[in-house]
Order: structure tokens, then C-alpha cells, then sequence
């Protein structure tokens, strides 16, 4: 009987670009909810606008970065979500597993929702606005600001069900999963082949490229805050 082999090796899975985006998002959204709990509306408004950056980078990686963070590598169809649901154990490649890719879209749907809803949005009185709030009706703009206040609940709901499947990975599969977003690598059987990195200068590119989107959607936007 041929024997199988169960040596472990590491195994580059998240590159630097990736990881960056991901705890600098985690860091906005949860400073993004304090400035607005504590009225600094201002700070609240910036901190939106780095998360349109962030986003915008991460569509232009996920297009241009590396194997790992290209989103024609790890969206898949039903047939291969329900044959990773029969057997979740018998998932080898590196990167976002079929569920794991359900739960990136729906949190990367979900702040662009409130991204976008408070570029427009408006408060009861009128005296809040989002910096684009002065390119539709007042209608629109105060449905904008409950759709906003609806997507943070449902914001918070995705989140808290992220943490409990890393957990849940944790504890029933054995399989640490915030180490790996912090170091870039994780241990895999021998053979599994790496992550394939993107370039430096492309990540720069999407980078400058994001900043160049944020700063184009608040053209001839009126200025806010000191």
C-alpha cells in the first residue's frame, strides 16, 4: 500500500497588499462607527472616504494582484460551494475556500452599499449631509441615510458571522486563519502549490489608481469639515 504523505510546510497564502487592505479596513470600519456614535461627523466622513479608497484598491487587486487576491480564482459557482459543503475537509488550495468567498463578497457588497448611500445621504433636519448629497433630491437623500443606518446593522451581522466561522474553523477544523492574514503563510501538506505574488508597482498602480477614483468622485464636492 503506498504510503500517504503528511508532512507539513509553509506555504505563502495572503501577500502584503491583501493583508494591509484587510486590517486597515477592519481598523476604518471600527473608527468609522465611534466617530459617528461620538458626533465627529467630520472624522466620520474622512473615514468613509479611506474605505471608498480601500474598496476601490481591492477591486483593482482583485482584478491585477496576486492568485490568492483575484477574484476569477476563488468565486465559484453552486456546483463547487455544494461539493466543498459535502466535504469541507477535502479543500486544498490556498486562499478563500467557496463559503469563505461568499462571506469577502458580501462584506465587500455591503460597504460599498454604505459607502455609497453616505456619499448622499442626508439627516432628518438637513443639516448633516454626505458630500454628494447636493446631486439628488432630499427624498433621495434622506432614504440614502436610512438605507445607511440599515447596511450598518446588516454590516455588524456579517462581521459577527466572519468572526464566528473563524472560530468555527478554529475549534471543529483546526484551522488557524487570523495567524495567516498577519504572517502571509500557513501550513499546508507537502506539494501544495504557494501563492502566486502580484507585483509591487501593480499594487502601487491600483493604489494611486484608487486615489485618483475617490478624489474624481468628490470633484466639485463642497469642502466639509476645518
Amino acid at each position: 500500500m503506498k504510503s500517504i504523505d503528511t508532512t507539513l510546510q509553509r506555504v505563502a497564502v495572503w501577500d502584503l497588499p491583501i493583508r494591509l487592505f484587510h486590517w486597515a479596513l477592519a481598523a476604518l470600519i471600527a473608527f468609522s462607527w465611534w466617530s459617528a456614535e461620538e458626533g465627529h461627523l467630520d472624522w466620520h466622513m474622512r473615514s468613509g472616504l479611506a474605505v471608498l479608497t480601500l474598496l476601490i484598491f481591492r477591486v483593482l487587486w482583485g482584478i491585477f494582484g496576486s492568485s490568492t487576491a483575484r477574484f476569477a480564482n476563488f468565486v465559484h459557482g453552486p456546483r463547487i460551494l455544494m461539493a466543498y459543503l459535502r466535504d469541507m475537509r477535502g479543500w486544498d488550495p490556498v486562499g478563500h475556500s467557496p463559503l469563505g468567498a461568499l462571506s469577502v463578497l458580501a462584506l465587500l457588497i455591503a460597504l460599498k452599499i454604505q459607502v455609497m448611500t453616505g456619499l448622499v445621504q442626508t439627516d432628518d433636519d438637513g443639516l448633516v449631509e454626505g458630500p454628494l448629497a447636493h446631486l439628488v433630491s432630499f427624498d433621495t437623500a434622506e432614504a440614502a441615510h436610512d438605507l445607511h443606518e440599515i447596511t450598518f446593522d446588516l454590516l455588524v451581522a456579517l462581521i459577527v458571522l466572519h468572526v464566528g466561522a473563524i472560530a468555527f474553523y478554529r475549534i471543529a477544523r483546526g484551522k488557524k486563519l487570523v495567524r495567516p492574514m498577519i504572517t502571509g503563510s500557513a501550513s499546508f501538506a507537502a506539494g501544495t502549490k504557494p501563492m502566486r505574488p502580484g507585483k509591487w508597482w501593480v499594487a502601487l498602480l491600483c493604489l494611486l489608481g484608487a486615489l485618483a477614483m475617490t478624489r474624481w468622485v468628490l470633484a466639485g464636492a463642497p469642502p466639509f469639515g476645518p
